[in-house]
């Protein structure tokens, strides 16, 4: 009887500002649960030939961007009826603003959020928020009941049409950011899917995590060890369905 056929991963994990060890592991952990994946670990995109070969794409990352050969990539990746699921900051490029003292969302990757469906803007401080369940008869969610989240709660700008799957609601300021306003108290979508071209993309926002060393050089050592939504098992479930999802299981 012959084997179903293999199916390679990109996990593309690497950046700024979160325990990237952490999730690094915990992700081929859960990858490691089917034997047909088959992964390989790049820290950006500047390899496009990966993207060439790979049947599906992971990623967790902050202010990492393609140039324009990744961009490339990602584009034919796409095109071609690829899947990538996209978590927490995938969408997040931040700089520090001199002037205000606070962290700005440069507009500098419009062709690439537009391929994610979103860009980070700005977050709260991090506190526990209820996530609601948006399409309860989508097979990603089915059966999942609401939840709360320890995590950060990203307030995002949207692009194109998005299909969402998890949400939650805020209505206030997110200090130490530009664009601090947040009263209006819009829908945020937490877990979504988006159509590019032939392929898709799944996003999901959860998955804050930062160890004592991950905000050097701006501090030696940060005061907390944070997980987020790491530490609840909804979040691997979410975790497990994308996988099976991304990779046609």
């Amino acid at each position: 009887m012959a084997l179903a056929p293999r199916v390679n991963v990109l996990l593309v994990c690497g950046g700024k500002y979160h325990d990237f060890d952490y999730a690094r592991l915990e992700l081929l952990k859960l990858l490691a649960e089917h034997s047909r994946l088959r992964v390989r670990v790049v820290e950006d995109y500047r390899e496009a030939s990966a993207f060439d070969g790979a049947d599906m794409l992971i990623t967790y990352t902050c202010n990492v961007l393609p140039d324009a050969g990744g961009q490339s990539a990602l584009q034919r990746f796409l095109e071609r009826g690829g899947r990538w699921f996209a978590l927490h900051g995938t969408n997040s490029v931040l700089q520090w603003a001199r002037e205000h003292k606070a962290w700005e969302a440069p507009r500098s990757a419009p062709d690439f959020m537009r391929m994610l469906g979103s860009q980070f803007i700005a977050h709260p401080a991090i506190a526990p928020y209820r996530v609601d369940i948006s399409d309860p008869e989508h097979p990603l969610v089915r059966g999942l009941q609401t939840f709360d989240a320890d995590d950060e709660l990203y307030l995002c700008e949207y692009h194109g049409d998005n299909h969402a799957l998890l949400h939650t609601r805020y209505a206030g300021a997110a200090p130490g950011f530009t664009e601090s306003d947040w009263s209006r108290g819009d829908r945020q979508l937490v877990l979504y899917t988006h159509r590019h071209g032939n392929g898709e993309v799944l996003y999901c926002t959860l998955g804050h995590c930062r160890g004592h060393y991950d905000m050097q050089p701006l501090m030696a050592e940060y005061p907390a060890v944070e997980r987020g939504a790491w530490k609840l098992p909804v979040f691997h479930e979410i975790l497990r369905r994308g996988i099976h999802w991304a990779a046609r299981l």
